[in-house]
């Protein structure tokens, strides 16, 4: 299910570069998978290299990996935001550093921030950053708040006191574990 809490119709692209961004959770139950697929696929559906659209995301697992993936399967360019310490090392199992650095290699740009204290500090700036940079987000989020600094819940608060648009995707009812 697609809502748009902080808008009152969905996204149009307007003259000029549409950037969209994104945060969202690492993990994300089946239940919810659905809905945020096609949440992700409506957003970026007939939005081919002519609509100017870019993408922005720190390709951490899951929300991001699978908005880049859909992005480029939509001819839209990807930025990677990568955060300020060793990434590939906290995005998780094998299979998600192989995707990652798939992923990597197709993007139009790579915008490398500066090192943080530590790894939640720097996916923190990596969130602001994407917001910052960013004429609208999407969140794929349970709406719960964050389990720890830099969370998908902070991101979200960021950019709704930053002004910029929010679209949450997800399945209403189903919770992460």
């Amino acid at each position: 299910m697609l809502h748009h809490p902080d808008r009152a119709t969905p996204l149009q692209p307007s003259t000029g570069v549409t950037r969209i961004g994104v945060t969202g959770h690492r993990t994300i139950p089946p239940a919810a998978q659905p809905a945020v697929r096609a949440g992700l696929r409506a957003l970026f559906h007939g939005h081919g290299d002519d609509a100017q659209l870019e993408a922005l995301t720190s390709l951490a697992a899951g929300a991001d990996q699978l908005f880049a993936d859909i992005a480029l399967a939509h001819g839209v360019p990807v930025t990677a935001v990568i955060p300020g310490m060793d990434h590939e090392a906290h995005l998780g199992d094998t299979a998600t550093v192989h995707d990652y650095r798939r992923i990597l290699r197709s993007c139009t740009e790579k915008v490398h921030l500066p090192p943080e204290p530590t790894h939640e500090e720097a996916y923190f700036a990596a969130g602001r950053w994407i917001v910052d940079h960013a004429d609208h987000l999407v969140a794929v989020w349970d709406g719960r708040p964050a389990r720890g600094l830099g969370g998908t819940g902070d991101v979200v608060a960021y950019a709704r006191s930053s002004g910029v648009p929010v679209t949450v995707l997800w399945e209403p009812g189903v919770l992460r574990d």
